[in-house]
């Protein structure tokens, strides 16, 4: 044999042990049908991607009830396509576009998969088109909230369907068209999801949630709008204070929020901001409670203040405790004024439960035998609100934030990591597949 061969044969076997170990990085511990599922999903990536880009194209801010309905149809037509029952949800009840729901019977345990068709991106917006940045990322509105969670609801059905084992799966899909900006009631805008949720045993929702495929959510913070209004008796700046014109509404407005701070700021992922103030001798506030205008004198005691403000709380409790807080402490005037708060429902909060541990730890177990590495849960001050929430006392089993992941959402900068479309949808199918099969979930009471 040849000196050089052996040379050459000796370089490549010292080559091959040098190489780092990629076996961590395959999947491990697959069935026969985990593992065609999985091999569906990278037979359609490409499609997969098309389609999100198709859907990035079309315009649908909240507001924008014919682009929304557009996002739907394209949508609509591909769960038909997998034989799901689709039907539409009329937003008229509530001022918005309205709702898609698709489902598919079965004898698995109920499972509820929650998307939403519209961005924050209205037609006047600049930013309108999907934009390929290089060959892993890509920037678009809405293209990871959440068009990019919705095609991977899509994708991931699609593949399970493709390994013969859709038949057994009991799924509803609701894709709400006013996540962004609900509508009015919102308990009409949320009715078809709370619906859905009955006897619900799992609940998942897409949307990006940190942008990091490396955590999901099992908790989310609620968001409860709130207005403060405060009166005084107007007059000369000069008398302020005296026993017949009192404090006047600046100083109880001021009085309130600084008790706010004080009382209030220091109490765990509580989290709660005054964003708007208007003070003076008259005023105006439109009705989002974003806009108005004051008008008054420096030499003139203040007639009223209205403050509107947002907060976030961990759990229904939590809720509860701060908001009745918050009365006591407007209760108590100054002299000669008057004050009032006032809460809208919001988002409600979804606490860390148990339930969400064990759905969280199946899916961490998911992505590590496909070699995709551990999923934890994500710090909930990192999380917005979202749907989900809305379902978060009905369902035992819930976890959000498994999305298509990326970075800068409700920005123009929004971009999508392409690599972890397959990755995301992988392990979205293979939960589901499981979840389908009995494992893990915990029955309803």
């Amino acid at each position: 044999m040849p000196t050089s061969f052996i040379r050459l044969c000796l370089a490549a076997l010292f080559l091959a042990a040098a190489r780092p170990a990629t076996s961590a990085a395959q999947p491990t511990g697959l069935s026969t049908t985990e593992r065609s599922i999985t091999r569906a999903v990278d037979a359609h990536n490409a499609t997969t991607l098309a389609l999100l880009e198709r859907l990035v194209n079309i315009n649908s801010g909240t507001q924008n009830f014919a682009g929304v309905r557009q996002v739907g149809d394209v949508l609509r037509a591909q769960f038909d396509s997998l034989g799901f029952r689709t039907r539409w949800v009329d937003g008229a009840p509530f001022n918005r576009a309205g709702h898609l729901v698709a489902e598919h019977p079965g004898t698995g345990p109920k499972l509820l998969l929650i998307g939403h068709l519209d961005t924050v991106f209205e037609p006047g917006s600049s930013f309108q088109k999907f934009e390929r940045v290089n060959d892993s990322t890509a920037k678009g509105p809405g293209i990871i909230d959440m068009k990019g969670g919705d095609v991977i609801i899509l994708a991931a059905l699609r593949a399970i369907k493709d390994a013969g084992a859709l038949a057994p799966m009991n799924v509803t899909v609701v894709f709400n068209g006013d996540e962004e900006d609900a509508g009015h009631p919102i308990s009409a805008a949320r009715r078809t999801l709370v619906d859905a949720a009955k006897d619900v045993t799992v609940a998942l929702g897409f949307e990006d949630g940190a942008g990091d495929p490396k955590t999901a959510v099992i908790s989310r913070r609620g968001a409860t709008e709130w207005t403060l209004r405060t009166g005084g008796n107007a007059g000369h700046a000069s008398q302020i204070f005296h026993a017949d014109m009192g404090a006047g509404a600046v100083f109880e407005a001021s009085r309130i929020l600084n008790e706010f701070y004080t009382k209030l700021s220091g109490e765990p992922l509580l989290a709660f901001s005054p964003g708007l103030i208007l003070g003076g001798s008259s005023l105006t506030i439109d009705s989002t409670g974003s806009e108005g205008r004051a008008s008054g004198k420096r030499n003139v005691i203040s007639k009223q203040v209205a403050v509107t403000g947002d907060m976030r709380t961990i759990s229904p409790e939590q809720l509860e405790r701060t908001t009745k807080a918050m009365r006591e402490i407007v209760a108590k005037h100054l002299p000669l004024t008057t004050a009032e708060i006032s809460f809208d429902d919001g988002y409600p909060p979804m606490a860390p439960s148990d339930g969400n541990r064990r759905l969280l730890a199946l899916y961490d177990r998911a992505s590590r035998d496909l070699g995709s590495g551990p999923v934890e849960g994500l710090d909930p001050s990192r999380a917005g609100a979202a749907d989900v929430s809305f379902v978060a006392s009905i369902v035992p089993m819930k976890i959000d934030g498994i999305g298509l992941s990326g970075h800068d959402d409700h920005s123009d900068k929004e971009t999508a990591d392409l690599r972890m479309l397959p990755v995301q949808t992988k392990r979205a199918a293979l939960l589901l597949h499981r979840l389908t099969n009995g494992e893990g979930a915990t029955p309803r009471p």
